[in-house]
Parts: structure tokens; sequence; C-alpha cells
């Protein structure tokens, strides 16, 4: 089930909130190693620890590094937090949280109050990576206006701070909140599920769009039904249910080797016909016409465009918005370069969500006026 073995730290690499970077000496062998300090507690060169080395065993990605568990020269360790909710329940590293909706968060009475999303865009997505481009077009198309929340779902890793886009995203102004749902904490906002983090986006962050999706990692067994992904469609009936406007990201590749993923991804299909349950708004980019063939014939063949409000979207502007605020994301290791249409099928739903928002805001400011 798990592999442990005992370590020594030999090297600090990188230390930032939540997150600590070493090297560690594993049986002679020096290799890459991460800490969650809020876990284990702080750490030095010299320390002995245990790591969990189950995943490099088993020849898995997962990021390339061995995990602390435990720092042996400590006698103890406690990270105090007000908060009644376990996250990762009945594991060994259990730990208490003070979620949003409790009443010593002080915002417990105000997301019980907003039931109501009243029209917020919510962008579902399915991969960590689409969170770059969705973000950066949502702020250059409202001029930084547009405040953004980060919804961070528990089906892949589930600390926040492993995530070094989400770091520079908020470096960057581009996140103005983030909060983690489920078994994922560390988000500026703990959350017990979908429904209470949404209504926090809006009555807590004051957010005009929230992006939803998950962390860093993504499972899939070449299923059907077998991928984390398939919560896309599950937040976009949550999205629903609370009356805002669901934008789902189409999973767009032509460099993917697998023919699952070929031109529309059949994840895509399963998440937004399978486990979605109402309608939403599904844009993709305008591509080269046998691209735009192909993505058109898989649209029609699989229901999708019966279903959803697919739209074409002509005036993409991701490349620019990545350019400006110096962005370089990745999908399974290829670039913008090699893969366009994945990164500028999140981007048009930036661009939508974006035209939601400056929309909606014309309408709140009418009213203002109104009231005059």
């Amino acid at each position: 089930m798990a592999s442990f073995k005992k370590a020594t730290v030999v090297k600090i690499i990188s230390e930032r909130k939540g997150l600590v970077k070493v090297k560690i000496d594993l049986d002679g062998t020096e290799a890459p190693a991460i800490a969650y300090p809020d876990l284990t507690g702080s750490l030095k060169t010299g320390d002995e620890v245990i790591v969990n080395t189950t995943a490099l065993e088993l020849g898995l990605g997962s990021g390339g590094f061995h995990i602390i568990v435990w720092n042996l020269g400590m006698d103890g360790y406690d990270s105090y937090s007000r908060g009644h909710i376990m996250k990762m329940r009945y594991t060994p590293l259990q730990m208490n949280c003070l979620a949003v909706e409790e009443e010593a968060s002080g915002h417990n009475r105000e997301v019980e109050a907003e039931q109501d999303l009243r029209g917020m865009p919510v962008i579902a997505g399915t991969l960590h990576s689409q969170l770059p481009p969705a973000v950066a077009v949502i702020k250059r198309a409202t001029d930084g206006r547009a405040r953004v929340a980060y919804i961070m779902t528990d089906r892949a890793a589930l600390p926040i701070s492993l995530s070094d886009t989400v770091v520079e995203l908020k470096e960057k102004n581009l996140l103005d909140i983030t909060i983690t749902i489920g078994q994922a904490f560390g988000g500026d906002l703990e959350a017990v599920n979908i429904y209470s983090a949404l209504t926090a986006a809006r009555a807590v962050g004051n957010a005009d769009i929230a992006v939803v999706a998950m962390g860093v990692g993504v499972v899939g067994t070449e299923t059907l039904l077998g991928f984390s992904g398939i919560e896309q469609g599950e937040i976009v009936n949550a999205a629903h249910s609370l009356k805002g406007r669901p934008v789902a990201i189409p999973r767009i590749n032509f460099k993917d080797p697998r023919p699952r993923h070929q031109g529309l991804s059949e994840q895509t299909v399963a998440a937004l016909t399978i486990a979605a349950l109402v309608s939403c708004e599904l844009p993709v980019p305008r591509m080269d016409p046998d691209k735009m063939a192909q993505v058109n014939g898989q649209l029609e063949s699989s229901g999708l465009s019966a279903r959803h409000h697919v739209s074409i979207v002509s005036n993409d502007e991701t490349q620019e918005a990545l350019d400006l605020y110096g962005l370089k994301p990745t999908t399974m290791g290829r670039p913008y370069s090699e893969e366009p249409e994945f990164f500028r099928a999140a981007g048009s739903a930036g661009m939508v969500a974006a035209q939601m928002t400056k929309d909606r805001l014309m309408i709140d400011s009418q009213e203002d006026s109104d009231e005059v």
C-alpha cells in the first residue's frame, strides 16, 4: 500500500508558505523531496526524516520527488487552528482546519445567506494547467477589474501550496482569493464542498468570476468514467443550482498521442454528457479548417452541440494575455507553441466569462444609477 524510508536532509533548496523543497540522502543517493511544514514542522540540514517513497518506486511521475512525512528530530509538533473541520480524516496526517462555514470564521452567516450567485460565471475546468490561460484572459479582458476566485477541488493534489502556478498567479495579482474544498487544504479559505465554496467566493471573496479546477496532478484509467476530471459535470450542476452561469472548458488536444484525447477529448464528452445534468456554455476557439471540422464533428456526434450552448470564439486573446503577464504554462510537458488549441480553449472560456461579467457589471451599475 505504501513505502516509507528513513533519510537525511542534506540541503534546503527553497522555502515558501506551506512548502519546503529539499535534497535528501536516501540509501546513499541524493534525491529531491518536499515537505509541508504545516504537517511536519520546520526542517534544517542534518535532520533525519521519514519519507514516503511510494510514487517514485512505482515509476509514477508525481512531481519526481519523495514526500517527507515526519521529522525525527522533533518530540512533537502543533499546528494550531481554531477550526473543527478535519481534513484527510482518519489518516495519520489528519488535520483540523477553520472552515468558512464555521461560526469561528466570522463568515458563516454570510455564506449561509448567499445561496444565489446572481448570474456569477463559474468556469469549470478539468486540469490545473487550464487555470493560467483562463484567468489571464479574464484579467486582460476586464482591465484587471474583475475579481477572480480559484476554487481548488480535491480530485488531485490536496495541498494548494504544491502549485507553483497558484503562487505565480497570486504574486501577479491574477487571483484575488483561493478556496480549497473537500480534503484539499491551504487556500485563503477552507470550505466543506463546492456549493459552500461558490457561495463563499461570492459573499466573502466578492468574486465576479470563479474558476473551479483540481490541483496539480490528474487520475486517468483509460476508461470512460474512471478519471478525476469527470467532476467537471458536477461543478456545472452546482453552479446551475446556485443560479450561477456555468462555463465549461473543453479539453482539446492535437499533439497528444492517445486517440481518446485527439481533437475533443472523450473526457470532455463524458463529463458533459453523463455527469452534467444541465446545460452550460461551451466555448470553442476558432481553429484552422481541418481541426475545426474534426472538433465540430465530435461535438455533433457526441450530442454536446444539442445539450449545451456551443459558441465559436474568434476574438481569442490567449497568447496576448499569457505574454502580457509573463505566463508560460504547459500541459503534459507541452507549451503553448506545441498545443495552442488546448490553452486557447481555456482562454475562450475566460473570454466568455469576462464578457458575462462586463455585461453584469453594466447592469449593476445601471441599477445603482436608477436608485440615485
